[in-house]
């Protein structure tokens, strides 16, 4: 998902047989309240000619940011359960906005506005989706033996369905576990919801939240999770081929109030830059040498930013890389994003020690990094 282009987000709705008029009287009242939201654009409702049962949503927003903010917000939660009793499943795709093509008729009132001509970006055909929780100060050594100790859960969800990849980190008190998908990741997360190995994790871990749940109440279980939630705001792939002995890191941003969305756009951009320049030099040599980033994802939600690489060389080979930032005007521009926390000292991500001090404090600790045989 490029972080500064228009994104399109499809929605795909299984609705209740008989509930298809309370359905359609709660997307009138939902789309009336979203029109209104920063950052929207359109919006359409569709029914499938062959099955009636199948609906379709699609939105354009101005960018990734406010429709992740606004997404993940509690006011978007309250918007959307009237739709739960209507609805059986849900799927949500989103799309940047790379190509447009008009009518010839229509195209003559948009010759004032640019083209659309993004560059497209190499995939691994892989979903990836993050949660992040905290637990109780002082236990998180406990939390980290029940989350490194269970038996990893069944790979293959269906024939189109595997889970490829779960990577968990911790830093103080935060926890945060990414996973990697082939094919559809609701499948994949709800499969591993219902394996009896993860449900008991789950129980293990409850009395150490600072937030309290309850599994087994679906309206609370559903709740949690989408305030966990970390999704994904970009994701490039240098090598798709996954080169053998990666290094994963998992670097847990400092942002100060707001500058959350402003933090993930610039990590994205610095990304893209840092791979653009590591193609050329490849193609330049012929072919030698290696990517210092061979994929990088980076999630937010609100001011929760977390930036998960996997790298060709150790972390302190390539510092400002690593860090996400390639020029000092880059790493000037983060670091008044980034919250010191010692007086509003600002981070000094321009000299090797600041970067390498800033590097040692974001760097999560592993836990577990679990993948599928076939991986």
């Amino acid at each position: 998902m490029l972080t500064d282009a228009r994104l399109r987000v499809v929605l795909l709705v299984s609705v209740h047989a008989g509930a298809e008029e309370r359905f359609l009287h709660a997307y009138e009242q939902l789309s009336q309240q979203v029109a209104a939201v920063p950052g929207h654009i359109s919006d359409q409702l569709c029914q499938s000619i062959e099955n009636p049962s199948q609906w379709l949503i699609t939105s354009e927003w101005e960018s990734a940011p406010p429709f992740l903010s606004w997404v993940e917000s509690p006011e978007h939660r309250e918007m959307v359960k009237p739709l739960h009793g209507c609805v059986e499943d849900t799927r949500s795709l989103r799309f940047s906005v790379l190509r447009e093509t008009f009518s010839a008729k229509d195209a003559a009132g948009r010759r004032a506005a640019p083209p659309v001509r993004l560059a497209p970006r190499v995939g691994d055909g892989l979903v990836r989706h993050a949660l992040t929780f905290t637990v109780k100060p002082g236990s998180e050594q406990s939390v980290a033996k029940i989350l490194a100790d269970y038996a990893a859960p069944e790979a293959r969800v269906d024939e189109n369905t595997r889970l490829c990849r779960t990577s968990l980190f911790m830093s103080g008190n935060r926890v945060v576990r990414a996973v990697e998908v082939k094919g559809d990741l609701v499948a994949a997360l709800r499969h591993v919801a219902r394996q009896p190995e993860v449900r008991a994790v789950e129980e293990a871990i409850n009395p150490h939240l600072e937030e309290d749940r309850d599994l087994d109440d679906p309206e609370a279980a559903r709740d949690f999770f989408m305030r966990a939630a970390l999704p994904v705001v970009h994701h490039l792939t240098a090598d798709p081929s996954r080169p053998p002995n990666l290094r994963r890191h998992m670097l847990l941003y400092p942002v100060k109030e707001g500058c959350g969305p402003a933090v993930a756009s610039l990590l994205a951009r610095q990304d893209d830059l840092a791979v653009t320049k590591s193609k050329a030099e490849l193609e330049a040599g012929g072919g030698k040498g290696q990517h210092t980033i061979v994929s990088s994802t980076v999630f937010q939600r609100d001011d929760i930013v977390v930036r998960m690489v996997d790298m060709d060389v150790p972390l302190d080979r390539e510092l400002a890389v690593a860090a996400g930032v390639s020029g000092p005007r880059a790493a000037a521009v983060l670091g008044r994003l980034l919250d010191a926390g010692d007086g509003g000292k600002k981070i000094d991500l321009a000299s090797e020690a600041g970067l390498r001090r800033f590097l040692t404090d974001c760097d999560m600790e592993p836990v577990t990094d679990r993948r599928a045989a076939d991986y």
